[in-house]
């Protein structure tokens, strides 16, 4: 699985491999249906302070398509986190759905009628 970092602050590049590190943890399950990852940190709104640390999470899958993810938070690592959770969840939720059968379709098949 290949993992993009981008960041145009200062205290987000020092969380590099942190970061690199935890994506490739939490999507350890999901690597074979993630070929590629991304993660942006900016902040909103500068040194002023308060809950201003954006962080972007973007997955591309083959069969669920582009997962993007956006978590707020106070600080680097909280948004991270919780943008990774999110993530996760929603990831499962997306390849979940595309294995259920759709309803209705399987009294027809049985029945001998073309669906």
């Amino acid at each position: 699985m290949q993992v993009i970092f981008e960041s145009r602050h200062a205290s987000a590049d020092a969380l590099r491999e942190e970061a690199l590190g935890r994506v490739r943890f939490a999507l350890r399950r999901l690597g074979a249906v993630v070929p590629r990852a991304k993660v942006m940190l900016t902040d909103v709104n500068g040194p002023r302070g308060g809950v201003d640390k954006h962080c972007l999470l973007e997955v591309k899958t083959e069969k669920a398509g582009v997962l993007v993810i956006s978590s707020l938070a106070s600080d680097w690592r909280t948004a991270l986190d919780e943008g990774l959770g999110r993530l996760v969840r929603a990831l499962k939720r997306a390849l979940h759905r595309q294995h259920k059968p759709v309803r209705g379709r399987l009294p027809k098949l049985i029945a001998g009628e073309p669906g």
